[in-house]
C-alpha cells in the first residue's frame, strides 16, 4: 500500500539534498558565480539546441554530435527559459523540478512493491554520480516520466504507462528500452495474473513509446537526409561505434591505466560497468525479469560502445535497481547504512569533480 507520508518524505530528502548542494557549491564560489559552475560538459550542448535547433550556434562550426540529445530536455529548457533568462539557470530549474516528481514517483514505486519509499529515494541520491540529477542534464527530467510511467504499468494502467514512457522516448534513447520492458512487463502481468485484469485488446497501446523515436527520426530525415542521425551522431560526436564488449573493454582498460585526469574517468567506468552486471544479476536471481529487459538492453548498449562511456552515470536511470535496494534495506535497515557511508562520499567527490569541470561519469 502507498502511503500518504512517502511523497511528503521524498520530497523533504530531495529539497534538503539539494539545498545541500547549494551549500556545496558556494563553499567553492561566490554567490555570482553559483549558476555558472553548473555550465559543464553537456549541459552547454542542450543550451546549444534549445537557443538555435540542431543546426547548432550560427557563429561557430556545425556539431555533427548534436542529434544525439533527444529534444525533451531542450524543449524543456526553452519553456523555462521564457520565465528564467539565463538558459543555465533554466537547466537548473528544469532539474529541480523534474526531479522532485520522480522522488515522488520513486517512493510511491518502492511502497507499492512493499518497501520503504524513503530508502529507494535515499540510495538514488547518494549514488555517485547524482550530482547529474541537479545539473541541466536530462537524467531528471527522463525519470519524472519513466518512473510514474512504470507504476502505472504496475497498477494495470496501461494508457497512462504508455503515454508517460512516449514522454521519456522524448527525452533520451532509453525511452525504447522502457518501451520494450513494457512489452515484457504487459506479457508478465498476464501470466501472473495481475491485480487489474490485462487484455489483450490493450497490446496495441505499447506500441505508443515507440512513436517519438520515429518522428525524431523522420526530423532529421528531413533536414539530412538520414533516418539515423541520432546514432550516427553518437560516432561523429565521440567516436562510439559497435564493437565486440571484449574491444570495448579491453579500449577502456587500457585508457585507465594512464595517470591523467582522464584515466581517472575510465576507472569510474570500469567501477560502474562492474555494479552494473552486478545489480542486473541481482534482478535476475530476484526474478525481475522486465526491470531485466530494461537495465540489461542499457548494459548491452553501453558495453558494446568503442569504449566505455557514462556507465555510471547511467545508474541514476536504473530505478528497479533503487527499488530492489530499498527492498533489501526495509528488512535489513544496516543495508542503507553501510550503503550510505560507502556512496555518501563518492557522491560528494564526484558533485566536487562536476562542479571543477572534469568528468563525473
Amino acid at each position: 500500500m502507498i502511503t500518504r507520508s512517502a511523497g511528503r518524505d521524498a520530497l523533504l530528502l530531495w529539497l534538503a539534498s539539494r539545498a545541500g548542494l547549494v551549500v556545496a557549491t558556494l563553499l567553492g564560489a561566490a554567490l555570482h558565480d553559483y549558476v555558472g559552475r553548473w555550465q559543464q560538459w553537456d549541459a552547454g550542448l542542450f543550451v546549444t539546441i534549445a537557443r538555435y535547433g540542431y543546426d547548432g550556434d550560427p557563429g561557430r562550426p556545425p556539431d555533427a554530435g548534436l542529434p544525439a540529445f533527444f529534444p525533451g530536455f531542450p524543449m524543456a529548457l526553452r519553456l523555462a527559459h521564457l520565465v528564467v533568462p539565463d538558459w543555465t539557470a533554466a537547466g537548473l530549474l528544469v532539474s529541480l523540478a523534474a526531479g522532485a516528481v520522480a522522488v515522488v514517483a520513486l517512493a510511491r514505486l518502492a511502497e507499492f512493491e512493499g518497501a520503504s519509499g524513503w530508502i529507494a529515494v535515499l540510495g538514488l541520491l547518494l549514488c555517485p554520480t547524482a550530482v547529474f540529477l541537479t545539473a541541466g542534464y536530462s537524467e531528471s527530467l527522463f525519470l519524472a516520466f519513466a518512473i510514474p510511467a512504470w507504476l502505472a504499468a504496475r497498477q494495470g494502467r496501461w494508457p497512462h504507462a504508455v503515454l508517460l514512457a512516449a514522454g521519456a522516448s522524448c527525452v533520451r534513447i532509453t525511452g525504447l528500452f522502457l518501451a520494450v520492458a513494457l512489452a515484457v512487463e504487459f506479457v508478465a502481468g498476464r501470466s501472473r495474473g495481475a491485480a487489474v485484469p490485462v487484455s489483450w485488446r490493450q497490446a496495441p497501446w505499447l506500441l505508443v513509446p515507440f512513436l517519438p523515436l520515429v518522428a525524431y527520426s523522420a526530423y532529421h530525415y528531413t533536414r539530412s537526409g538520414n533516418w539515423f542521425a541520432w546514432k550516427d551522431a553518437q560516432e561523429a560526436g565521440w567516436g562510439r561505434e559497435l564493437v565486440w564488449p571484449w574491444t570495448s573493454w579491453s579500449t577502456t582498460w587500457n585508457a585507465a591505466r594512464g595517470g591523467d585526469d582522464f584515466a581517472v574517468a575510465f576507472r569510474m567506468e570500469i567501477a560502474g560497468a562492474v555494479v552494473a552486471v552486478l545489480a542486473l544479476a541481482w534482478l535476475v536471481a530476484l526474478g525481475r525479469w522486465s526491470e531485466a529487459v530494461y537495465t540489461g538492453l542499457q548494459a548491452a548498449a553501453l558495453m558494446t560502445s568503442a569504449y566505455y562511456l557514462s556507465i555510471p552515470r547511467s545508474l541514476l536511470l536504473w530505478f528497479p535497481l533503487w527499488v530492489a535496494l530499498a527492498r533489501l534495506a526495509t528488512r535489513r535497515p544496516w543495508v542503507i547504512v553501510v550503503y550510505a557511508a560507502v556512496a555518501g562520499p563518492l557522491m560528494l567527490l564526484g558533485t566536487l569533480r562536476f562542479l571543477g569541470g572534469a568528468w563525473a561519469g
